[in-house]
């Protein structure tokens, strides 16, 4: 059980975070008021802090003093007040409020922490180099996640971390990179839960879950013409393809249009030779589709279309592995070797 003092901070936390501007304005009641917008972005900057390792918050400057909760990597927070090497912050977790303080109705609240932390591993906008060290930080915590038995929630601090980065450091030369990363990290991680649902084999789209679409429209907007909006806008694909092909030619052809569409609006993007395989692939199934049908003029047009998508895969992208496999593709198609469906004679 935590102490009184402990939900004393809590509550004055809630109180500030619950207002319109929720970090900064609670924020201003230590500092020195600014007196002009020029002097408040100064300050804002001032108080905005994450940090890049689990800090332990307490309720006094003291670390033999009650614990009130921890900050994960990344974590937004507000730097209040600074004692030594303390500072009493405001900062956002995943703790869940008490019961006796939780909503009647609706989702579950998550507390903000308020208390003290050493002042150790703590990056603001000011900090000298303070893009690259979030970069790092974040880079080694998205690695670590890939890992068998990864740190709990080390995906999402490291997705943290770069949306810190983003805001922080708007100008880095990091920034369009972080935002894609951020962003992709939360598709993958949606996608992965989306594909556990029953729904997820239905053959149409809208009738499973979709993923959510706005941090990677936002990196198309902010950076538009980078490889990170091509990135993205090749991620955005995953929310019309079908589930469930279900022996059907409509669905690897309505998809290989996606992938072709992609192509000509990113014809130099890192997705681009993939799109192109992706595409022969679908082709080359529509045609296995139609010839065990036995709707030979179908099969042949769609056999025509796999084979001129490869040679455009292979004319404009000859050293992957796409045009590689696209080439099989294509021999396996001519060797009437299925490529929907079982090979085995």
């Amino acid at each position: 059980m935590k102490n009184h003092a402990a939900l004393r901070f809590r509550n004055v936390a809630v109180a500030c975070l619950a207002l319109a501007s929720p970090l900064l304005l609670c924020a201003q009641k230590t500092p020195k008021p600014p007196k002009s917008p020029k002097d408040l972005a100064k300050y804002d900057e001032s108080v905005r802090a994450t940090v890049i390792h689990e800090a332990i918050v307490y309720v006094q400057t003291d670390d033999t003093s009650d614990h009130i909760t921890t900050i994960e990597p990344g974590r937004e927070m507000v730097v209040m007040e600074r004692s030594g090497n303390w500072l009493r912050v405001f900062a956002n977790t995943d703790e869940e409020k008490p019961e006796e303080d939780a909503p009647e109705f609706g989702q579950q609240d998550y507390y903000p922490a308020s208390g003290w932390i050493k002042d150790k591993g703590v990056i603001g906008p000011k900090t000298p180099q303070g893009d690259v060290l979030l970069y790092g930080a974040a880079a080694t915590t998205e690695l670590n996640a890939s890992r068998p038995h990864a740190p709990k929630d080390s995906a999402n601090s490291a997705r943290w971390l770069y949306m810190r980065l983003t805001e922080m450091f708007p100008k880095s030369p990091y920034a369009a990179e972080a935002a894609y990363r951020a962003a992709d990290i939360k598709w993958q991680l949606e996608r992965l839960d989306i594909s556990t649902l029953p729904s997820a084999h239905e053959q149409e789209s809208y009738l499973r879950p979709q993923i959510h679409e706005e941090y990677m429209k936002k990196v198309i907007k902010m950076y538009p013409g980078t490889k990170y909006a091509a990135l993205a806008a090749y991620d955005l694909l995953d929310n019309k393809l079908c589930g469930d092909w279900q022996g059907l030619a409509k669905c690897p052809e309505m998809e290989s249009d996606l992938y072709l569409k992609y192509v000509k609006e990113y014809p130099d993007g890192p997705k681009t030779a993939e799109a192109l395989y992706n595409a022969v692939l679908r082709l080359a199934s529509a045609a296995d589709i139609y010839r065990e049908d036995g709707d030979q003029k179908k099969a042949d047009a769609a056999a025509a279309r796999a084979t001129s998508t490869q040679n455009d895969l292979m004319q404009h992208f000859p050293q992957t592995d796409f045009a590689a496999r696209g080439a099989a593709l294509i021999y396996r198609l001519q060797q009437s070797v299925p490529v929907y469906g079982t090979d085995r004679d």
